[in-house]
């Protein structure tokens, strides 16, 4: 009555030929995919993520592009004028005035504009920038920085004034491991490395931003966690009265215990020692830490101090087996110290594909 008849007889040689292509991209992506490693870049803010981005970027050879250089060069304008309106704000708070001689200075800082495509940094500027970065009162109001989350970069750009006044000046890999944008959304970066792609992903770490890293929990191979040890005695950006290590150390908490990662590799970054090492010798872990036992300006009893605590956080719970957790103390503005670092952990990445 009906008879049965095979679709597959009346297949053309077209047909055969775009079904073993489809095949053949089907297996080429499955093997991608089993020799990709996808890396969550997490932390608060100020931690130094975008900085271990950009410095993966340098490592692996993958340079930026004229745009993307001409881009941080006017980014760096715009750290500096709008880093000393922000310690001129903070000023207020401290009850500190700049000399009468900067008075003008204030009211030109204020209208300084965003640079456009080719355009010199503008050389009116020059002077007055460089002589408020010198006011007594400005300087005071720098070394209470932890006070108001001060851009860390403004020292080092101010040093340097006459360089990046330059009308021919192009931003040095320094300078672009310097210069800083608040990370807004994700950012996504492949980098081809011997045995396996390597995908990072970076997402803000403000509070704000957060509720975003939930879109990117599927399928994370490791985390790499970044800590601001210098952030031990600063409050956050976004709430003055927060303290940056309490918040990262929430968040750790957070990130270690959850079910999205129960079988995640974690990598802490207990970052910019650099910045700790001098600000230790002046501001003591005690006065903001009291259980710290350690000799005040002791930089090594600080580390292991904060080490023990991250540490303590990952394993409160009571798995019987606790996966490990690899902790490394970095400068990510370092290059030399961070192709070290980042060959272990690379190699630890690895390992997760076998």
């Amino acid at each position: 009555m009906g008879a049965c008849m095979s679709h597959d007889g009346g297949a053309t040689e077209e047909d055969k030929r775009m079904h073993a292509v489809a095949e053949k991209h089907m297996k080429e992506a499955k093997k991608a995919m089993d020799n990709e490693v996808k890396v969550l870049l997490l932390g608060s803010g100020d931690s130094g993520k975008s900085t271990i981005l950009k410095q993966m970027r340098l490592i692996h050879n993958k340079p930026f592009t004229p745009l993307e250089v001409e881009q941080f060069r006017q980014l760096i304008f715009g750290n500096i004028t709008h880093g000393i309106r922000t310690l001129l704000e903070a000023m207020v708070g401290f009850s500190l005035q700049v000399d009468d001689s900067n008075t003008d200075n204030l009211k030109l800082v204020e209208k300084a504009p965003d640079l456009k495509d080719g355009e010199p940094f503008p050389v009116e500027y020059l002077e007055p920038l460089r002589s408020l970065w010198q006011d007594p009162a400005v300087q005071k109001a720098w070394d209470r920085g932890n006070e108001a989350a001060l851009p860390e970069n403004l020292a080092y750009f101010f040093h340097d004034l006459d360089r990046l006044f330059a009308p021919n000046f192009t931003p040095s890999q320094q300078d672009i491991l310097r210069c800083r944008a608040r990370t807004t959304g994700i950012i996504e970066t492949d980098f081809d490395l011997r045995t396996h792609r390597l995908h990072m992903l970076d997402v803000g770490g403000q509070k704000s931003e957060r509720r975003k890293w939930i879109h990117c929990f599927q399928e994370v191979t490791s985390i790499l966690f970044l800590v601001s040890l210098s952030g031990y005695d600063q409050c956050l950006v976004e709430d003055k009265d927060a303290n940056q290590m309490n918040d990262a150390l929430a968040i750790w908490d957070q990130v270690c215990h959850s079910q999205w990662f129960k079988n995640t590799s974690i990598i802490l970054f207990l970052n910019k020692v650099d910045i700790f090492t001098e600000k230790i010798a002046s501001s003591h872990i005690r006065s903001v830490f009291p259980d710290f036992e350690g000799k005040e300006g002791d930089v090594d009893a600080g580390k292991e101090y904060f080490r023990k605590r991250f540490l303590r956080l990952s394993t409160k719970s009571n798995r019987v087996k606790e996966r490990e957790i690899y902790i490394h103390f970095t400068t990510a503005t370092d290059t030399k110290l961070l192709t070290k670092v980042m060959a272990a952990v690379e190699g630890a990445f690895a390992l997760r594909l076998c």
